[in-house]
């Protein structure tokens, strides 16, 4: 009893609380969990066969039913008009046509054989070469690696092993006059490299 009375005396209560919140409740955690019947079929639900986020749309007026018919029976030449002319009216923004070079557009077999003739009359120029060492002359295998070693940066022993991978790439994305150069000092040190 005497402990009662010393938890009472430490746990002060504010004297309007159990006015204003009423007595105090207990509450149980239940689950929403209903188990199913393993016997039953599961739900079939009816989806629509378009989804549209707007959801039905009214039917268009009489004036639109009536000028979609005067549309339709005018001559093509006319109906080619009506999209320029209500661009111009409603100062819509002119459009700009989209580039279709070097790509396939068709899977058709004349079709797409002619558009490629095309392309390949366009054809650009190459303005980013590679030099690739093709081989070169034992004796002079100290030679090539030195001047591997001039135009690539390379450590001696990076260069080394580079030469010694042949045919190697030794150099890429160069423009046709350092290429040349490039072959000609390695040609003048004993080794074969091309321009690719």
């Amino acid at each position: 009893m005497k402990y009662i009375t010393v938890l009472k005396a430490a746990v002060r209560v504010h004297p309007t609380l159990p006015k204003v919140i009423g007595p105090l409740q207990s509450r149980f955690f239940q689950h929403d969990f209903v188990p199913r019947d393993p016997n039953a079929k599961p739900k079939r639900y009816k989806y629509p066969a378009v989804y549209d986020p707007y959801g039905p749309k009214p039917p268009p007026s009489d004036k639109v039913v009536e000028l979609a018919e005067r549309i339709a029976a005018l001559a093509p030449e006319e109906r080619r008009q009506i999209g320029p002319m209500l661009k111009e009216r409603l100062s819509l923004p002119k459009t700009q046509e989209i580039s279709t070079e070097g790509m396939e557009l068709g899977g058709g077999g004349g079709a797409a054989a002619g558009g490629a003739g095309k392309v390949e009359e366009k054809k650009v120029e190459k303005t980013a070469f590679d030099v690739k060492l093709e081989k070169f002359d034992a004796a002079a295998k100290i030679k090539v690696i030195k001047e591997v070693r001039a135009f690539t940066n390379l450590g001696l022993k990076e260069a080394k092993d580079l030469v010694e991978k042949t045919p190697v790439l030794i150099k890429q994305g160069i423009t046709k006059e350092e290429a040349n150069e490039i072959i000609e000092k390695i040609k003048a040190a004993g080794g074969v490299a091309v321009m690719e």
